[in-house]
């Protein structure tokens, strides 16, 4: 019978300084032309909560359709992962697709060190009491930090599979998609996999809804970047001037997220000690999610160091979940 570990001896909390801090990005990004923000800002306590409301949301199909992948497919997944002795997962948020994997994966391996990787450390400490609790062979070393530099955070060394799931790839341009793979393959050992999500390509009118709910979620999640802001760097963004805009840039292949200026305004923000002017239609440029074809995953694996092994879609063929081996 294995030894049941107390959780406190099953669980370590690594707080990884970021190279670059939220005033370091927002000064810059509302200095260039066209303003930008980046989208890894968005999860605050309060943009976290949103995104969990989102997924919920009956225009919102992403998350449903890879738990429907997980949850019909998790134990040949599981076999397909070859049994790693660490699971690392890259912006773990709340673990609720997670663990339907880990549930297949330890009943082929019971001692696993799973590896959440996420820049909200509360969320992170949540979700590892629940796994401990329910896991009890499960170990947890949490890092809190950018995900997109793994490579400075984990060592190489144990059979590894690297977790990526929600089309979270897709918020990187194409090259800097690629180089954040090959990052992950320099923690990995030849055979080791990364087990990607990818958000596929569909019809204009339903990927552009998915942004642009009824409710107003997605405005909300979009708007309180500035919020943020506000809270976190004395903004004075006032957030009535502001409206959430979400569009398919059909050329590229991707969902573009914008907030626009509903009239000519200047907003101080007091910590940068800078003042922020905008035009009236001016946008700043929050996020994209690129959406993929079969030959852009393949293009993917195969610049950065990684072969397509086995591929699971949802039952509208409109996500997939791609296992890419290192090579």
């Amino acid at each position: 019978m294995l030894e049941r570990a107390a959780p406190r001896e099953r669980f370590t909390f690594r707080q990884i300084a970021m190279r670059r801090s939220f005033a370091d990005d927002v000064r810059d990004g509302l200095e260039k032309s066209p303003k930008e923000l980046q989208p890894w800002y968005f999860y605050d306590a309060i943009g976290s909560a949103l995104f969990t409301a989102i997924t919920e949301l009956p225009e919102y199909t992403i998350t449903r359709a890879e738990t429907e992948i997980l949850r019909r497919n998790s134990a040949a997944i599981a076999r397909a992962l070859r049994s790693p002795e660490r699971v690392i997962e890259l912006g773990s948020g709340d673990g609720r697709k997670t663990g339907m994997l880990l549930d297949a994966l330890i009943a082929r391996q019971p001692r696993i060190t799973f590896v959440p990787i996420d820049v909200d450390g509360g969320v992170l400490e949540s979700t590892a009491r629940d796994f401990l609790a329910r896991f009890p062979t499960l170990r947890v070393d949490a890092v809190c930090g950018d995900y997109r530099e793994v490579s400075s955070v984990i060592t190489p060394g144990l059979p590894t599979v690297v977790l990526f799931l929600g089309s979270s790839i897709g918020n990187s341009d194409p090259e800097a998609a690629v180089a954040m793979l090959r990052d992950i393959r320099r923690v990995l050992g030849q055979g080791d996999s990364l087990f990607l999500g990818a958000d596929l390509q569909k019809p204009k009118e339903i990927v552009e809804a998915a942004y642009n709910d009824s409710l107003g979620v997605t405005a909300a999640f979009n708007l309180n970047l500035l919020a943020r802001i506000n809270r976190e760097l004395g903004g004075q963004f006032d957030l009535s001037k502001f409206a959430h805009r979400a569009f398919l840039n059909e050329q590229k292949s991707r969902i573009e997220m914008h907030l626009v200026s509903r009239e000519r305004q200047s907003a101080a923000i007091d910590d940068l000690r800078v003042q922020v002017h905008l035009e009236r239609s001016e946008t700043i440029h929050t996020e994209n999610s690129y959406k993929y074809a079969e030959s852009d995953l393949e293009m993917l694996a195969r610049e950065s160091g990684f072969a397509i092994e086995e591929s699971w879609v949802d039952s509208t063929s409109r996500f997939a979940d791609v296992l890419m081996v290192a090579r």
